[in-house]
């Protein structure tokens, strides 16, 4: 059994590889061996097909959003220009034509 490097987020020695990246199974943290973040704050962010992400990307919705308040719903293919990354659940931060201020989970969008 090969050994594999303990999770970098709260340093379990569970962990596991799945594909080409590593999972642990205590904090659910995801990460490609060799692979740094380029900011100062250590944020990674990827999208649906593991695409890295990085502040002002454009990126499309794969999937339709239903949005709390709202009439209507985010549509599959919106592109939403100019992103922020930030921290948490949440992690894009951007303006939608028509919605408005809006968080999107980078799952559900891909790099356009």
């Amino acid at each position: 059994m090969s050994a594999l490097p303990p999770c970098p987020q709260c340093k379990s020695t569970y962990t596991y590889e799945d594909g080409g990246q590593y999972l642990c199974p205590e904090c659910a943290h995801e990460w490609v061996p060799g692979v740094t973040a380029s900011d100062d704050e250590g944020l990674v962010v990827r999208d649906a097909h593991g695409n890295l992400l990085a502040d002002g990307d454009t990126v499309t919705l794969i999937k339709d959003l239903k949005v709390k308040g709202a009439s209507g719903s985010l549509k599959v293919g919106t592109r939403v220009k100019g992103i922020r990354l930030t921290s948490g659940d949440h992690n894009i931060d951007c303006r939608i034509e028509g919605f408005g201020a809006m968080q999107l989970k980078s799952e559900f969008v891909k790099k356009a």
